[in-house]
C-alpha cells in the first residue's frame, strides 16, 4: 500500500512508489509493484541499521492497545492473540532466489530485537507457512492485494472455501497456532521482502494500521518498507512474559506499564505526545486519493478533502505533510507549479521532527527532479546526497536507485561526467533489487534521463 513529476518543470511523471492502499477489510494484506542481462550485479543491504526514537511509555501503551485490539476495518477484537511458545516458519511454493536470505535476516531481527523465539523449519507442521505463488493467483483471491496473511490455513488452495468461515475470523482467535502468508514469486525482490516484513509481523502481532504512527510499518502511508526499531519494540511488548493470549483490553492495559518500564526505560517519565486519532473521514479520503478505481478528478477532490480535514482537525504533524505530498503528486499533471508548492510545504513539515526523515526523503526525490528539470544540477545533487543515507538505513532500494539516477543526471549537468557514470552504474545495482524486471529498470532510467535539459537538447531522449 504505497505510492510515491510535467512540462515546463518536469517532462515526465516519476512514479516513486509501489503499493497503494486498498479497501479496508479484515484480511491483513499488502497492496500492490530476475534480471539476467548486462546490468551490474544486484546490490543488497548490509547489516540492518534500525533506528528507534525514544517514545513515551504512556504513548506506547496506547499504541500497543490500538494496534492489537482493532482490525484495519475498525472492527474491535475481544482479546489479544499471539503465539505461545516457540514459533516455526516454513517456505513452500516457488520462492524467488532472494526470499530465503531476506527471511533469514528478518527472523534474526525478530529474535534479537523483539525477543521472539522464532526459527525456520522444513517440517509440514510449521506454525507459519509462507507460500510463494504468482501475483495472478493472489489477485484472483484478493484483487487489491500484493500479499496477505490468513489464520488457520496453510495453502492458498484452502482460502476460497475458508475465507468466510469461523476458522479464518481474526475476532474468534484466542491463541495463534497456524498462519499462512501468501507472497508473489514473480514480483521484484524488494516487493517480496516488504511483504515478508509486513505480513510476518501481522501474523505474529498487530493487525491494525494507524496513520498517526510516523515511525512504523503499521501505517497505511507505506513510507517504511521494513520493520523499524519502533515496530520491534511493539512486538517485544506483545511477546513479553507478562502478556498472554486471551487477555482482554483492560488486562493488557494494566500490565503494559510494567512491561514497558522494563524494556523501554528511556520512555519512563517522558511527557506523552498524545497525537490525535486519525478521523475516519481523513483515512477514507486518502484511500480514494491513492487507491484504485477513482478518476483523476475524484482523486484530486479526495486529496483536497484530506488536506482540508488535516487543517481543520489540526493534524499538524506528518499527516498534514503527507496530505501535501499526495496533493503534489495528484496536481502535477495539471499544475506543476502548484505541485512543487505542495512538495515544499510537505518538506517543511517533515523537517520538524527526526521521526519524519524517511517521509522527507520521499519528498526530496520530487524536489530533486524539479531542480534537475530546471537545470539546477548542483542543488539537485546536494538534496539527494543529504537524503540518501536515510533511505539506505531504511532499506528502500527502489528509492536509493531513483535518487542515484537523479544524482547522476545532476552530476552530468554540473560537468562531472566521470562521477555521474559511477553513480549511474551503482544505481542499476540497487534497481535490480528494487524494481526487479529489466524493462522496469530501463524505463525508470529513461524517465529520469528525460528530466535533464542536456539530454533533451542533445536529442538523447
Amino acid at each position: 500500500m504505497r505510492t510515491p513529476f510535467h512540462r515546463i518543470l518536469l517532462p515526465v511523471c516519476l512514479m516513486l512508489g509501489a503499493c497503494m492502499p486498498g479497501p479496508h477489510s479484515d484480511m491483513p494484506s499488502r497492496a500492490v509493484a530476475m534480471v539476467d542481462s548486462d546490468l551490474p550485479p544486484m546490490r543488497v543491504f548490509a547489516a540492518p541499521q534500525p533506528q528507534t526514537f525514544v517514545t513515551a511509555n504512556s504513548d506506547l501503551v496506547r499504541d500497543v492497545i490500538d494496534l492489537t485490539f482493532e482490525l484495519e476495518s475498525g472492527r474491535s477484537l475481544p482479546v489479544l492473540s499471539r503465539f505461545e511458545g516457540p514459533v516455526t516458519v516454513r517456505v513452500t511454493g516457488n520462492p524467488p532466489p532472494t526470499l530465503n536470505a531476506d527471511l533469514n535476516r528478518l527472523l534474526f531481527r525478530l529474535r534479537t530485537e523483539a525477543g521472539i523465539d522464532i526459527r525456520q523449519t522444513a517440517e509440514p507442521g510449521a506454525n507459519i507457512t509462507i507460500e510463494a505463488v504468482s501475483r495472478a493467483d493472489i489477485r484472483s483471491h484478493l484483487p487489491q492485494a500484493a500479499c496477505f496473511v490468513v489464520p488457520n490455513i496453510s495453502r492458498l488452495s484452502e482460502f476460497r472455501l475458508a475465507r468466510r468461515s469461523p476458522r479464518t475470523d481474526w475476532a474468534r482467535l484466542t491463541t495463534r497456532e497456524k498462519m499462512a502468508i501468501f507472497v508473489p514469486h514473480d514480483a521484484s525482490p524488494q516487493e517480496v521482502r516488504d511483504c515478508l516484513h509486513e505480513e510476518l509481523a501481522q501474523s505474529l502481532g498487530p493487525l491494525n494500521d494507524l496513520y498517526r504512527l510516523p515511525q512504523s510499518i503499521f501505517n497505511d502511508d507505506n513510507v517504511h518498507a521494513v520493520l523499524t526499531g519502533y515496530d520491534m519494540m511493539i512486538l517485544r511488548a506483545i511477546y513479553a512474559p507478562e502478556i498472554q493470549s486471551g487477555m482482554t483490553r483492560a488486562q493488557v492495559a494494566a500490565r503494559l506499564p510494567g512491561v514497558l518500564a522494563r524494556i523501554n526505560p528511556a520512555g519512563e517519565g517522558l511527557a506523552p505526545r498524545r497525537d490525535a486519532d486519525t478521523p475516519r473521514a481523513w483515512s477514507d479520503a486518502m484511500q480514494t486519493a491513492l487507491g484504485p478505481g477513482a478518476t483523476p478528478g475524484a482523486r484530486r477532490a479526495a486529496g483536497e478533502r484530506a488536506l482540508d480535514i488535516a487543517r481543520v482537525m489540526r493534524l499538524d504533524d506528518h499527516r498534514l505533510g503527507f496530505a501535501h505530498y499526495v496533493m503534489g503528486r495528484l496536481t502535477l499533471p495539471l499544475d506543476p507549479a502548484a505541485a512543487v508548492d505542495h512538495f515544499r510545504q510537505a518538506d517543511a513539515i517533515f523537517d520538524q521532527r527526526p521521526e519524519y526523515a524517511m517521509h522527507r526523503a520521499l519528498v526530496s526525490a520530487q524536489l530533486a527532479a524539479y531542480l534537475l528539470a530546471q537545470g539546477n544540477g548542483a542543488d539537485a545533487v546536494d538534496m539527494v546526497s543529504r537524503n540518501l543515507p536515510v533511505v539506505i538505513r531504511h532499506e528502500n532500494a527502489a528509492l536509493v536507485a531513483t535518487l542515484n539516477m537523479l544524482r547522476a543526471e545532476g552530476l552530468d549537468l554540473s560537468g562531472r561526467g566521470v562521477e555521474a557514470q559511477a553513480v549511474r552504474l551503482d544505481s542499476l545495482g540497487w534497481a535490480r533489487y528494487g524494481f526487479g524486471a529489466e524493462g522496469a529498470i530501463r524505463a525508470k532510467m529513461r524517465e529520469v534521463g528525460a528530466l535533464n535539459p542536456l539530454n533533451r537538447r542533445n536529442g538523447r531522449i
